[in-house]
């Protein structure tokens, strides 16, 4: 007789499960989120702007494309224009025509913009750190991170905007 298989697949969830899964989700998701705007790091520099500086601190010294940066942010594109608009005033990053495309525009980080992104993401993954420590051990810390990964990528893969 053979032994049970280990790689077993579960059952689909019901509706119930994943509408309960997401409110639960969602709901830690803007507890943690509506702190971290609170945290001291913010008081000089939106989150929002500092997603923008972060994004683009990841990116080619080249720069990216609205279009490209909106992909990774939360805002809408005329919202992100704005936002732009007023981090080039700040000087934290410039804006320049793409050698490729007179139309199109690649957004960098100046050394600046660079500079504010350090120095707040320091403050920000301490409080990061602070929030989740907390709540959760190392070994949660992981399994969060994985089952995050994967909503992700499914939600990305197979369900496109």
């Amino acid at each position: 007789m053979n032994a049970p298989s280990s790689a077993t697949t579960s059952p689909a969830p019901s509706v119930r499960d994943a509408a309960e899964a997401w409110e639960s989700l969602f709901r830690a998701q803007v507890a943690v989120m509506r702190r971290l705007q609170a945290d001291p790091a913010f008081r000089g520099l939106g989150i929002k702007e500092y997603d923008v500086l972060f994004t683009l601190s990841g990116c080619p010294e080249s720069g990216l494309r609205l279009n490209e940066l909106n992909d990774h942010v939360l805002l809408a594109q005329s919202s992100l224009s704005r936002l732009v608009e007023r981090l080039e005033r700040k000087g934290l990053v410039t804006r320049r025509a793409a050698p490729d495309d007179a139309r199109g525009i690649l957004i960098t980080l100046t050394e600046a913009g660079r500079e504010t992104q350090r120095r707040i993401g320091r403050e920000h993954v301490r409080e990061i750190a602070r929030l989740f420590g907390g709540a959760l051990d190392a070994e949660e810390l992981a399994e969060l991170k994985r089952l995050t990964a994967k909503l992700r990528e499914h939600v990305v893969e197979n369900h496109p905007l």
